[in-house]
């Protein structure tokens, strides 16, 4: 079982007119996908979904398990208004539900921003042909076909077999022992001295408030630029080995960001919810890439320690929180010093709060390679500037619904 799930090619992308979106692409998805979308929205009791689009209209609408699509809002208990660009980008997967909401480029005139969030699994449905995730889909089990252990732990000489069936399965790894804590002592330095030396909302940085009322950086964004010894540590064979477990072309790591989780944020991008790192979009053309924590200073349940939802990788639900109805138990992931996480793009995951003291930690990402006689171009929607942007994303998200 590969963990790479791609399914659409960059090079195939097109701008997409409203009457051709309304007129061509979304009944030709109906009649592929039609079937199994409308199971999604009926097992997920999806309102109607009306999108007004450059004066015209159109309801997507469940009858029983039948998805319909209807011209008009007039069946719609949720309207997302957009331009054409923004429609084009959805239905092609650029951007998901939640990318547009990130991004302000969609307002929901109509019913709730969550009703719009909700629909993005059974959008995927219709027009990718995955389907919405339901109890029982996912299972997990060990080689031998016994029920997997998710709590176990593997060092750098553990058969690299097993990790690799594990990393598909449950779509994480917890590694321990890989760095020394002398070079963790370098990096935290390097955090700690850069941290320190941001300034005045610099979009080099994720900027939080605390609850005393202090505005501070929290997120070194390109940090393999700022610290020799972060560079150091993602280019060294202990880690960069991670690209060959699953087999699926996964290249080497050349970027990160260095992180501090402090106590007390009251607002900003810190201690995220639950996620999926494909969640503003392009899982179809991205997942599953490999997201790498190097435990700086070590986490525990005080300390803001990872979670994990095992197997949401295989599931098709919600990308930007934790469905109430997902039959997948959580898992924390609790490191010491020098230890290694991993996860998959499409696995659900969540930093918690830290109670006590702060963490550290350093995150790079290992991409698949792109597919063969694909033509990747630059996406100003996930460029280094837009990653610097997000900080103030929240503000944004707000603004969007307007009932």
């Amino acid at each position: 079982m590969s963990v790479d799930h791609r399914c659409r090619r960059h090079q195939d992308v097109v701008d997409l007119t409203v009457d051709a979106a309304f007129d061509e692409y979304l009944p030709h998805a109906w009649r592929e996908h039609g079937s199994l979308a409308g199971r999604g929205v009926a097992a997920k009791q999806l309102p109607n979904l009306g999108l007004r689009v450059a004066g015209r209209a159109l309801t997507l609408a469940a009858n029983g398990t039948k998805l319909e699509l209807h011209d008009g809002v007039s069946q719609a208990d949720v309207i997302a208004e957009m331009a054409e660009d923004a429609l084009s980008d959805v239905l092609q997967d650029r951007q998901s539900t939640m990318g547009l909401a990130m991004t302000s480029r969609v307002v929901i005139s109509k019913g709730s921003l969550n009703d719009w969030i909700c629909w993005e699994p059974a959008l995927r449905a219709l027009l990718d042909g995955r389907p919405v995730h339901e109890p029982g889909d996912v299972t997990m089990v060990d080689p031998v076909g016994q029920p997997l252990d998710l709590d176990r732990r593997f060092r750098l000489d553990d058969d690299r077999s097993e990790m690799a069936h594990f990393l598909r399965e449950a779509g994480f790894l917890h590694l321990t022992g890989v760095f020394d804590p002398a070079e963790m002592a370098l990096i935290e330095t390097d955090i700690d001295a850069s941290i320190a030396g941001a300034r005045n909302a610099d979009p080099e940085f994720w900027w939080c408030t605390l609850d005393n009322g202090d505005e501070v950086a929290v997120r070194s964004l390109n940090f393999h630029e700022k610290s020799a010894a972060a560079q150091s540590a993602i280019g060294d064979q202990r880690l960069a080995w991670l690209a060959d477990l699953t087999g699926d072309s996964h290249q080497r790591p050349a970027t990160c960001e260095g992180l501090v989780k402090p106590l007390g944020v009251v607002n900003g991008l810190s201690d995220l919810p639950w996620h999926k790192d494909c969640g503003q979009g392009l899982h179809s053309y991205m997942c599953n890439s490999l997201t790498v924590g190097i435990s700086v200073t070590g986490a525990d349940r005080i300390s803001g320690a990872l979670g994990v939802i095992p197997g949401s990788h295989r599931a098709n639900t919600t990308a930007s929180f934790r469905d109430p109805e997902l039959d997948l138990p959580s898992r924390l992931l609790e490191t010491v010093t020098g230890d290694v996480t991993v996860h998959c793009s499409d696995t659900l995951h969540r930093a918690y709060p830290p109670t006590a003291h702060p963490r550290k930690v350093v995150y790079t990402s290992m991409r698949l390679a792109p597919q063969a006689g694909d033509e990747v171009k630059p996406n100003p929607r996930y460029s280094r500037e837009a990653r610097g942007e997000l900080s103030s994303v929240q503000g944004r998200i707000a603004s969007v619904a307007q009932s």
